[in-house]
């Protein structure tokens, strides 16, 4: 049995830390949206015993570090595999590694949806959810029917938005590697006593979506580290962008066109200026959901 399936990449058009719990982990609330920029997946039952992966990629491990390894065996153990299957998985990396956009986990969430199809359904979306949090918290978001939504507590729960699809998407990648930990880990709560008020609440999204609101506490911690994030983002700006953000921890920076042809403009102005860097990715996206 053989199935085929996307894995989208997601950007964070707000992002605020709020807070730090006991355990470690950093509570956000933060707008996450699903874009049509994918990796793709092919999944086939086997009568080996073994979960195997394939990658196009060589930036992609396949060991049993792997998100979309890990994600397999997690959903055989929670079944009970009475039927001993093995998994073949077939990945086409389109979404840059380490780079703000969830690829990681959207191929492990996409493993978990693929088998659970193949299986008959045993688990319903939130006992997906469940399944998924362990690996991390941005499987919620790629396990849900959401193509967008705010989330809070580590980023797991969730309450749908509405698609921010009336801008065209152009994400700059850089080419280097930023390390989650490493960014949340030298990221300091300075309004530890204040009450916090998120700009991207219900009432906000309900109001609709300006890139007024585009916001990321990360964004100073990387850039400390990675000066040429802010270069892009000015970039952005000065070839037509609407607003410009660094994604999630990064180093991934989107701008938001108006309209195509000022997002075709830029991406031939950045490849002209970019010529040089063999490294950048220049990608051209659109939100899902959208007409």
């Amino acid at each position: 049995m053989k199935i085929e399936l996307p894995a989208p990449a997601k950007i964070n058009l707000t992002l605020h830390v709020t807070g730090r719990r006991k355990d470690g982990y950093h509570k956000l609330v933060t707008r996450m949206q699903k874009l049509d920029c994918c990796d793709w997946l092919e999944l086939e039952l086997t009568d080996t015993g073994q979960v195997e992966i394939s990658c196009d990629s060589d930036e992609v491990g396949d060991d049993q570090s792997n998100y979309a390894v890990r994600a397999a065996h997690l959903f055989f153990q929670s079944c009970g595999n009475s039927r001993r299957h093995g998994l073949k998985i077939r990945l086409v990396k389109q979404i840059p590694v380490a780079a703000g956009l969830g690829g990681g986990s959207s191929d492990g969430a996409s493993v978990l949806k693929g088998l659970n199809e193949l299986y008959g359904f045993p688990f319903s979306e939130a006992e997906l959810i469940d399944c998924g949090r362990s690996l991390g918290a941005d499987f919620a978001f790629f396990l849900s029917g959401h193509v967008a939504a705010v989330a809070r507590g580590i980023g797991d729960i969730l309450e749908k938005a509405d698609s921010v699809d009336q801008y065209h998407y152009l994400l700059i990648n850089p080419g280097v590697q930023v390390n989650t930990r490493w960014v949340y880990g030298n990221f300091s709560l300075t309004k530890k006593t204040e009450k916090f008020i998120f700009r991207g609440s219900l009432k906000t999204v309900e109001q609709g979506f300006t890139p007024a609101a585009l916001h990321n506490d990360l964004e100073p911690v990387t850039i400390a580290r990675y000066p040429v994030i802010e270069r892009i983002k000015n970039m952005l700006m000065e070839d037509g962008a609407a607003g410009a953000l660094m994604s999630g921890s990064g180093p991934t920076v989107f701008g938001l066109f108006d309209d195509e042809r000022s997002a075709e403009a830029a991406v031939l102005s950045l490849t002209r200026k970019f010529a040089d860097k063999a490294e950048y990715r220049i990608i051209t996206a659109k939100a899902l959901g959208g007409a």
